[in-house]
This record gives structure tokens, C-alpha cells and sequence, in this order.
């Protein structure tokens, strides 16, 4: 048809005419075939990092670099909202589901409706899911609940808590979720402190030999690998996240959020040593804490964050705020947003988690580049950072979560591991000296034992924090499990009276 054209066109044409418009058809030819077979450096897995980074880095808009830098909640992520703005992670708060005991298969259409609008972007650059997977991937119905980093602590065994990294990377991924928020590596100098049980130990030294946990969850990083440089095995590992950087074990009489009075030395001997082992191992994020640091948010703190942090200890992970975190740089949160963007920016935050009102913080961040209050060179640095992450995770090669993933939620062997931990980190009494009738084990066939404590029929108050809910929950219903006071029913004897006190 189109030669057809050409040849009636022809008949009219004189000679000087018809040369240009056969020019003008090859050239309107040649643009339409090489757009569509467009050759972009940052799509080519094969390219190094740093040129997929750079080339990625060069196409984007001061719109789309900002999209990058925010992180928002689930229930705001529409595929609408991610593809205008081009928001470049979701997250799951405490209690944030998709439904009701949803099942692996919901998380995963979840994760990949939100894929969509960052995929149909100009760019296609992926969103990074995350959520908190402290103990187990907690969020979940039917997750493996492991104990509590107080628990594996307790165990000083660094073998295990990396097999249970592995066993919740695993459980992370069957709902399509590539980054969780945990190790938390705080050291818990005060027991008055109510989050406590989320440290592994008061003695940094045991802290830092359970950072093994990375290595679970992110896979081993080879031994060739620079330092610093985040790591991901592949797709069944997570991107792990270090936090609360740093000293939010520390503050002053336990009291949370507050304020961490010590030395210089003393915050480099006691809280930092943790985080040396986390990029050691190729930790991808590292979140910052709510507290202070001697009267200096940390949210805040440039010489911590971008100093210490990027510039000494040489990580090149992206640094991320906790939940509406540079709202509280403020007092009270949010009395000043403008200035908070600007000090939590500068300080060095990359990836921000607004959940609600991100627009807000959107608007402000643009005001503030394009009037020179934040540079430019800030701004490209943390989207490199947020960049290195995602390509490391392999997500512009495999975007979409699948199904496969399903029967590793809750599978036998993960629960037989928790088991483990749980006999490993248990305090026993001390048994009889021989001669004398021995305490433990108690006999099965005892005519009365009694189980004491309101715990020991409650499976919400059996797992504690950060279970379904980030405050836990009371109730027998939020999961599957087998409470103390049945576990102890179905080991006796059947005569034997089992009561609770």
C-alpha cells in the first residue's frame, strides 16, 4: 500500500522533489524503527552497575528523582497515585494488610497491582516494597513467628539466627516483598527501656556476632566484595535493613525516643560496633533512630549520618527515616515541616517515609531544590543509592512477584527451626543435686502442674510485639500456634490436672 502511494505521488513529483521526499520518508522510517528498538544502557543486565546507575540516573527528571526518595503506605499506593508521582517504595506498617488473614497468594497480587503504575512509568523504574519482619515475618497469617532478638540473643548462636534470616527471607518473599526493615542491632543499656526485647544484648560483642542474621536474610556476600556495598543473592533473599541508627538503646532512663548521653568514645565502643559487622556484611539500608544523640536529633544529624556513616565507614547502601521520622525533628512533630525536610536531607536521609501526606513532603523537597536550599548533587546521591539498591535486588529484570514462592509461609521446617530457637534461648531452672529428686523434667504422669502466668494461654502475649500488630495483640485468634498451656495439655498424661494462674 505505502509503495503504491509513493509511486502515484511520484507521477507529479519533478526530480529535485521527488530526492526530498524520499529523504523525508527514510528519516520518519529510521525514527520510527530505532525508537522502538531503542538500546538504554540501564535495562542491560550485562552493563556494570555503576553504568546502568549513571545512564538511569541521566534520563530522569527532578520530578521523577524525588518520586524515588519517597516511601509511602500501603494504603495509599494506589497504582495511580505511584505511576503520577513516581513513587519509588510502599511499605506495610505495623498491622497493614491487604485483608484479614490474607493469604500468600493476596500479598503477592497486592505487591504487583502497586508494580504496575511504577512499571507503566515513563522510565520504569520498579517500586521497593518493604515491611518489618523482626521476628519472622510478622505482618502475616501463618508466618513462622521466630523469638525475639532478646531470645536469639540469649542463645549465642550466630549458626541459627543465620538460618532463621534465610527461613524469613524465604516467607518474605512467598508475599512478594523484596526488603524488610530488621535487623534491629540497637544495644539495650537501660532494661527500662520498653523495646528492649527487640536487642539482641546489653554486650555490643554479642550484638555484632548476631548481625549474622544478614547473612540469612541477604544471602552470604562474596569475599572479593568491596566494603559497603549492598548485596542480594538473589530472588530468594531480601534487601535487610540495620537499624535505628544509632543509640536508641542508650537514651537517657530507657525512656523511648529520647535522648543518648555519652561521649563520643562511648557511642563509637557500645552502639556503633553493630553497624561496622551490618556493612561488613553488604547490609542494603540502614534506618535512623528516632532518638538524640546528645540533644541532636539523629534525624538530623549530618556529621553521624553522611560524615561517619557515607563518607568513614564507607556505606553505600541508602539511608532511610523511621515512620514519619523527620516530622519529629520538630517539637512538637511537624511544627515546622519546611525545616525538616531541609535538615533530614541534608543530614543525609535518602529514601523518607512519609506514609500519609506525601504530597506535602513532594511539594516541599521541589520548592527547596529548585530554589538552592537543597542542592542538586544531595538529591542525585540519594537516588543513587536507592538505584544500587533496586538494580542489586534485581528488580529491573524481574519486577513482578510470583506464586512459587506460596508453600514457604509457615512450611514444617521453619516452624521445627523456631522450635529450636526456643529451646536454645530458654532459662531453666537448676535441677536437684544427685541423690536428691531432681525437678526437671517433670514427670508426665504428676497428678496436678500448674502453669502460671496470663502468657501461657494467650498466644498474642506468647509472641509478643511486632506480631500481626506492631504492639502485639491479645487474643488466641491473630495466628496459628500452639499456646504454653496446650503444649504442656498434650505432653502429660491425660489424667494429669494441667491448670492456669
Amino acid at each position: 500500500m505505502l509503495v503504491i502511494l509513493m509511486r502515484l505521488m511520484m507521477e507529479g513529483f519533478g526530480l529535485r522533489r521527488r530526492s526530498a521526499f524520499y529523504a523525508f520518508i527514510f528519516f520518519c522510517c529510521w525514527g520510527v524503527t530505532s525508537g522502538a528498538a531503542e538500546y538504554v544502557k540501564y535495562k542491560d543486565p550485562k552493563k556494570p552497575l555503576n553504568v546502568r546507575i549513571n545512564d538511569l540516573l541521566g534520563r530522569m527528571t527532578l520530578a521523577e528523582k524525588i518520586g524515588q526518595m519517597t516511601q509511602i503506605e500501603r494504603e495509599n499506593a494506589t497504582a495511580q497515585a505511584i505511576n503520577k508521582y513516581f513513587i519509588g517504595s510502599v511499605l506495610s506498617g505495623g498491622g497493614s494488610v491487604p485483608s484479614p488473614q490474607a493469604s500468600a497468594g493476596t500479598w503477592v497480587n497486592m505487591v504487583n497491582d502497586m508494580q504496575k503504575g511504577a512499571i507503566s512509568t515513563r522510565l520504569g523504574i520498579p517500586i521497593v516494597y518493604g515491611i518489618d519482619a523482626v521476628h519472622g515475618h510478622n505482618n502475616v497469617y501463618r508466618a513462622t513467628i521466630f523469638p525475639h532478638n532478646i531470645g536469639l540473643g540469649a542463645t549465642r548462636d550466630p549458626a541459627l539466627v543465620k538460618k532463621i534470616g534465610a527461613a524469613t527471607a524465604l516467607e518474605v518473599r512467598a508475599t512478594g516483598i523484596p526488603y524488610v526493615f530488621a535487623p534491629c542491632v540497637a544495644v539495650c543499656r537501660d532494661p527500662r527501656w520498653g523495646r528492649c526485647y527487640e536487642s539482641f544484648s546489653e554486650d555490643p560483642k554479642i550484638v555484632q556476632e548476631m548481625t549474622e542474621i544478614i547473612s540469612g536474610l541477604q544471602g552470604e556476600i562474596p569475599a572479593n566484595s568491596r566494603k559497603g556495598v549492598p548485596f542480594v543473592a538473589g530472588p530468594n533473599k531480601v534487601a535487610a535493613c540495620a537499624k535505628h541508627y544509632v543509640g536508641d538503646g542508650g537514651t537517657h532512663n530507657g525512656i523511648n525516643e529520647n535522648n543518648t548521653i555519652i561521649s563520643q568514645n562511648g557511642l563509637l565502643s557500645i552502639h556503633m560496633p553493630p553497624y561496622y559487622n551490618a556493612i561488613i556484611k553488604g547490609v542494603s539500608s540502614v534506618m535512623v533512630s528516632y532518638s538524640s544523640w546528645n540533644g541532636i536529633k539523629m534525624h538530623a544529624n549530618h556529621y553521624l549520618v553522611t560524615d561517619f556513616l557515607k563518607n568513614k565507614l564507607r556505606f553505600r547502601g541508602f539511608v532511610i527515616s523511621d515512620w514519619q521520622g523527620i516530622d519529629k525533628i520538630t517539637s512538637p512533630p511537624h511544627a515546622n515541616y519546611s525545616y525538616s525536610v531541609q535538615a533530614g536531607v541534608h543530614a543525609g536521609i535518602d529514601m523518607v517515609m512519609v506514609p500519609h501526606n506525601f504530597t506535602e513532603f513532594i511539594d516541599d523537597l521541589t520548592f527547596q531544590v529548585k530554589n538552592g536550599i537543597i542542592p542538586m548533587s544531595r538529591i542525585d546521591d540519594a537516588v543513587r543509592r536507592i538505584l544500587r539498591v533496586k538494580f542489586t535486588l534485581g528488580l529491573f529484570e524481574k519486577p513482578y512477584a510470583d506464586h512459587s514462592l506460596a508453600d514457604e509461609l509457615g512450611k514444617k521446617e521453619h516452624r521445627e527451626l523456631a522450635r529450636e530457637a526456643v529451646r536454645k534461648s530458654l532459662v531453666l531452672l537448676k535441677n536437684g543435686k544427685p541423690g536428691n529428686a531432681p525437678m526437671l523434667p517433670l514427670p508426665k504422669k504428676a497428678k496436678k502442674i500448674l502453669v502460671a502466668g496470663i502468657h501461657a494461654n494467650n498466644l498474642g502475649y506468647q509472641c509478643g510485639g511486632w506480631t500481626i500488630q506492631w504492639q502485639g495483640l491479645s487474643t488466641n485468634n491473630l495466628t496459628t500456634g500452639t499456646t504454653i498451656l496446650d503444649a504442656v495439655k498434650s505432653t502429660v498424661d491425660q489424667k494429669t490436672e494441667s491448670h492456669i494462674l
